[in-house]
């Protein structure tokens, strides 16, 4: 058995849950979680093992005003969509999108097997998310949950 700061992923229980109001989210749903960062206590950086499932949407097409963001692909492939259109990413490959650049993001799995992926960004209690396709906005109360909102900001 590993001790901290050494941590086997299989241990965690993975999340299979969104904060996304519906008609979002059914869209990410199902998926796994697996909070690598948080379970090894990280305040700084957060790290998810996420394993996206065949027809599912890694999230709602987004950008992030303070945070940076890397997708590092360990198995299966993916699709990445920005504004700059479509690519496939498999195995070994990743992306970045950095804070404030306002191009919207999101993976997608159109193959019939399931992808794996690491997800990694900082963590910052500025941040807030628009999502240039839907009529949604994201934006974290000071205790660090999500609040989405309309893009006028009324509530869902």
């Amino acid at each position: 058995m590993l001790t901290r700061p050494a941590l086997d992923p299989s241990t965690l229980v993975p999340r299979n849950s969104s904060g996304y109001p519906e008609p979002f989210r059914s869209r990410v749903l199902p998926r796994d979680k697996r909070a690598l960062g948080d379970a090894l206590g990280l305040t700084r950086i957060g790290v998810n093992l996420t394993t996206l499932f065949p027809g599912r949407e890694s999230s709602i097409r987004h950008h992030h005003t303070h945070e940076d963001e890397l997708i590092y692909v360990l198995e299966g492939e993916v699709v990445l969509r920005t504004d700059a259109g479509e690519q496939l990413l498999t195995a070994g490959m990743c992306a970045g999108f950095r804070a404030g650049s306002g191009d919207g993001h999101q993976l997608v799995n159109r193959s019939t097997s399931p992808a794996r992926y690491l997800e990694i960004s900082n963590r910052d209690p500025a941040d807030e998310g628009a999502y240039p396709d839907d009529d949604l906005r994201y934006l974290k109360r000071p205790d660090g949950t999500a609040v989405f909102t309309h893009r006028d900001g009324t509530p869902y």
